[in-house]
């Protein structure tokens, strides 16, 4: 084993899961919709916080354009 390592050129690729990184935000969601997520989240063993991440990313991805009617 070294003493020292030059970590700079250890691995000079950069990271390509920088463009991936995730920010923290605060939103205010529905009870009821955290409740579906989190119903989901039991039956699929993923967390629902990722749940709803995956889902918005879909949406961004596809461009879905939101279709409202009230009635």
């Amino acid at each position: 084993m070294r003493d020292e390592y030059d970590i700079e050129n250890l691995n000079p690729r950069k990271n390509p899961y920088t463009n991936r990184l995730k920010k923290q935000i605060t939103i205010n969601i529905d009870k009821s919709t955290i409740d579906y997520f989190k119903g989901e989240s039991e039956a699929s063993g993923i967390p629902y916080q990722t749940l709803i991440n995956l889902y918005l990313t879909d949406c961004a991805v596809n461009e879905r354009k939101l279709h409202m009617s009230w009635e």
